[in-house]
């Protein structure tokens, strides 16, 4: 394949993420409450953002252990999301390895390592603002029925076992 023709195509992937990240994050409730921020999104890839506010400490005055995991599933939402099809968790591990403190900025950095039939596998590091690794945290996906942004693939990209486009939860461990 000529390079030009590889290009086009990795830049519209990377559009679609993006057009998908957007149309996520606009119903994203949870990551706008704590105020979380979307840097980099391309298709099986996601860095976000979030700054330990004082109301996320806990009585230990470090970042409450869920503050964390909800910004690590969240930097997962959207790096298996990217392809605009509809993923969700199917489990999910976190391993805290330093307190992050009240004021820090965490940036969570998202890696997609697998992603066959419907099912994925993500890693995702949370680092301080001076690259010390606060968590990892491993998801495993399983897409469902439907795409984020009805209709904006193309239909032949399709597969045809995904049948009609609809928010039914097909065969999910959930």
């Amino acid at each position: 394949m000529p390079k030009n023709i590889g290009t086009a195509a990795s830049e519209a992937a990377v559009r679609l993420a993006e057009q998908t990240a957007e149309a996520m994050y606009s119903r994203d409730a949870a990551s706008r409450l704590i105020g979380l921020e979307i840097l980099s999104v391309r298709p099986g890839y996601s860095r976000m953002t979030m700054v330990v506010r004082p109301d996320m400490v806990n009585g230990h005055h470090i970042c409450h252990g869920g503050y964390l995991f909800t910004l690590a599933d969240s930097a997962f939402a959207y790096a298996c999301n990217a392809y605009n099809r509809n993923t969700v968790a199917s489990a999910c591990h976190i391993d805290f390895l330093a307190p992050a403190a009240e004021g820090e900025v965490l940036e969570a950095e998202c890696e997609e390592r697998s992603r066959t039939g419907r099912t994925g596998v993500y890693d995702t590091t949370i680092r301080n603002h001076q690259g010390k690794v606060i968590a990892l945290f491993r998801g495993k996906s399983y897409r469902i029925a439907g795409e984020v942004i009805a209709g904006l693939e193309a239909e032949e990209a399709r597969p045809a076992a995904a049948g009609p486009t609809t928010s039914r939860v097909e065969g999910n461990p959930q």
